[in-house]
């Protein structure tokens, strides 16, 4: 018999991420996802250390109404230390639990999280053209343009690192959509480099000290004129 995971990622805006979820539920576990005590989905902007808490704590209750039980969270992003939160319960969960932790990129995962879990549904984001507004405007702006929306970012109202750099993120992802789009339409390698840009200096936003406003003029430097097509 074939080992069941009982962890995973999903790589997805978050409501396309809980779809494809509570679908693998349904599927492998034989349950009806509606209305089921035994699911529970929970949705973050910033998750912390204290929501980390809050999953342990659900992943060690018992069941309600069958065998299994599956714990749900969709987040923008996660601090370092709330995915160390999750190792222990992510690693050896209860028997019958199975947990889905959904981000809109992998990019901020750290390696020993990553190493305990399976990826469901790699490409499901790649197959959304989402792009938020901010990212489209930034595309089609101009140089100067494009530099006083990275210091407006840097520079948030109120000094708000954590928004700054939540700001950031949401724009590289936007970036980083355009490109996939874009890609389809010509050569694979067409923006390779940009791509392993975003998914390199992502990692780095995810820390307090990341310098929002450096990490933003870079992307400006490296990204093609022509992206903008993608939008």
């Amino acid at each position: 018999m074939q080992m069941m995971h009982h962890a995973f990622v999903i790589e997805s805006e978050a409501e396309e991420g809980i779809g494809a979820a509570l679908a693998w539920v349904e599927k492998e576990l034989g349950v009806k996802a509606e209305g089921n005590p035994d699911i529970s989905v929970l949705r973050y902007g910033l998750f912390s250390v204290a929501d980390a808490r809050r999953v342990s704590e659900l992943a060690a209750g018992v069941a309600f109404a069958g065998e299994s039980k599956a714990i749900i969270i969709a987040a923008s992003r996660a601090y370092h230390e709330a995915q160390n939160a999750l190792l222990k319960v992510f690693e050896e969960p209860p028997a019958g639990t199975y947990l889905f932790l959904i981000m809109p990129s992998l990019g901020g995962l750290l390696p020993t999280l990553r190493s305990r879990v399976h990826v469901l549904d790699r490409n499901v984001r790649h197959q959304v053209s989402y792009i938020p507004e901010s990212a489209r405007e930034f595309l089609k702006a101009t140089k100067e343009k494009r530099s006083a929306m990275i210091k407006k970012i840097a520079e948030h109202k109120g000094g708000d690192a954590a928004v700054a750099r939540e700001e950031a993120i949401a724009l590289l992802n936007g970036i980083e959509a355009a490109a996939f789009k874009y890609r389809s339409q010509t050569s694979i390698l067409e923006h390779a480099e940009l791509l392993a840009d975003i998914a390199t200096l992502r990692v780095h936003l995810y820390d307090r000290s990341a310098p929002v406003k450096m990490i933003l003029e870079h992307i400006a430097v490296v990204m093609p004129r022509d992206l903008s097509a993608g939008t």
